[in-house]
């Protein structure tokens, strides 16, 4: 029987109210597993609400008190580990260390947030001017938002919510509704772990809920985690209203290959990059560019075995390569970016449109695919297609490979493959992309450094966790203060004299 998902509201589960409703499917069966509540604007304003008044209370704890929430909260993940993991999967379709992937990523930035105490620190300066000393502080903006993506279900809303939260303010996660489970359980955990009813509070819905966020009055700040264009929207709509916002759109990754790399290498991070959890993923590689027509030679002729034999499975599988895709929509998305692919000239050296899981045959499951020499013009070189589809275009130099990614519209990462310290150095410097990888395929930063695009791929000044994640959920507030004792009569503290 379907289940019935609600939301989690001021510490507790709450049944939607709407009338509107969207169906849960298990993407390895196909099946219906639970139908998930839709959130009107009347039941987004009261959750905001309901926020608020509880976050007046939490900005007033102090912030080791704060950090410890946090650190009981990871001891919780870590007891819970394999039924966050088993629950992840069985709605997005990852396999189980996939899933347990994606959660140790979100964990890291809760760890990182458990640094609170020091990161949220201000300066002093003594003795500005006679008498006069200068100090700031880094105080909470309140109630705060995320929109996170079906593609890390437990990673983005902690990456989110945690330095949000350790900063003392009040979130309201909106989570995709493709796989709203793991989110729900882990807002339960932070209950567990001590953190006041109503400073973390998860409201499903669609598009109605997030045009409530993005035009409510108490919420001062959202990240949102999606495709470009809902990215901008997002970015727009919010700023149109005084908010801050950090917006993370598409992709279209490269993966350079220069002709001196470790071919072997080189192919097993594509085989990892491009293909890992089917494609889905803001940083898959989803373009090989290999240098000079002898290394595009070399490279296909390791690349073709490994994506004909990649092994398809469920979820459960702890041995499948990747499991299905998110949707039937999904599924049939990819398909037709192939079929578009192969109209426009490509060559479909793999074609893995045709694969059916045995046992499984109603899931959403595609093989891979891998297209060689694609142009710059073909629609499946500019778009991001989120799928397992590999793209291989020809340079003919470096200067053509480094030209690619600095032209494409989209930013996130990039990569180079190379045992040369000087082209790797160059490349570093002069790609135009906010992540950039040297033998490193998917170069997501650790929880200390920032996460974030360039060009089309992230919209707002300031990127996810690290320290930007501190400057986004606060506001610096300086202090200029005098104490007359001992001052010199006919001192002068008027802007601009100070003597």
């Amino acid at each position: 029987m379907a289940r019935e998902v609600g939301h989690f509201i001021g510490g507790e589960h709450v049944p939607g109210r709407s009338g509107r409703t969207s169906d849960i499917y298990q993407p390895m069966t196909g099946e219906v597993i639970g139908r998930l509540a839709l959130a009107s604007r009347a039941e987004m304003r009261a959750a905001i609400e309901n926020a608020a008044k509880a976050q007046v209370t939490w900005a007033a704890t102090n912030p080791q008190r704060r950090a410890r929430v946090m650190m009981r909260f990871l001891d919780l993940v870590a007891r819970e580990m394999d039924s966050l993991a088993d629950l992840l999967a069985r709605e997005h379709g990852k396999t189980i260390p996939d899933a347990k992937g994606d959660i140790q990523r979100g964990v890291e930035v809760v760890e990182f947030a458990c640094g609170i105490p020091h990161l949220q620190k201000g300066e002093y300066t003594e003795g500005a001017g006679p008498g006069i000393d200068i100090y700031s502080m880094r105080q909470p903006l309140g109630v705060v938002a995320g929109i996170t993506p079906f593609n890390f279900p437990a990673m983005i809303p902690m990456w989110k919510f945690a330095p949000a939260i350790a900063c003392g303010n009040a979130f309201i996660l909106k989570p995709s509704e493709r796989d709203p489970g793991v989110p729900m359980r882990l807002a339960e955990l932070m209950i567990e772990a001590g953190l006041p009813a109503g400073i973390l509070n998860v409201v499903n819905g669609d598009k109605e809920a997030v045009d409530a966020i993005l035009d409510d009055d108490i919420i001062q700040a959202v990240g949102f985690v999606g495709s470009s264009d809902i990215a901008q929207y997002v970015y727009a709509r919010a700023t149109a209203t005084g908010k801050r916002a950090q917006c993370f759109g598409g992709a279209k990754n490269h993966m350079i290959i220069m002709p001196d790399a470790d071919m072997d290498q080189a192919v097993d991070a594509l085989m990892g990059a491009g293909f890992g959890s089917a494609g889905e993923r803001c940083m898959a590689v989803s373009v090989a560019v290999p240098v000079g027509e002898k290394t595009a030679d070399a490279l296909m002729s390791k690349l073709i075995p490994r994506v004909e034999s990649l092994k398809i499975g469920p979820s459960t599988d702890p041995s499948a390569d990747y499991g299905p895709l998110v949707t039937k929509a999904a599924l049939e998305r990819v398909r037709n970016y192939v079929e578009i692919g192969v109209n426009e000239g490509a060559k479909l050296a793999v074609d893995g449109r045709a694969f059916k899981m045995q046992g499984y045959e109603n899931g959403f499951y595609m093989g891979g695919c891998l297209f060689d020499h694609v142009t710059p013009e073909m629609r499946i070189y500019k778009e991001e297609i989120f799928g397992p589809v590999l793209s291989v275009v020809r340079a003919k130099d470096y200067a053509e490979a480094l030209r690619l990614p600095n032209e494409h519209e989209y930013g996130n990462g990039v990569a180079i493959f190379t045992r040369d310290g000087d082209a790797a150095r160059d490349f570093a410097a002069k790609v135009q992309v906010g992540m950039v990888g040297i033998n490193v395929p998917i170069p997501v930063p650790l929880a200390y450094y920032t996460f974030g695009g360039w060009k089309r791929s992230g919209f707002g000044d300031l990127n996810q966790h690290g320290p930007d994640a501190v400057r986004f959920y606060t506001k610096t507030k300086t202090v200029t203060q005098r104490w007359p004792s001992g001052v010199k009569e006919g001192a002068q503290f008027s802007m601009p004299v100070m003597q």
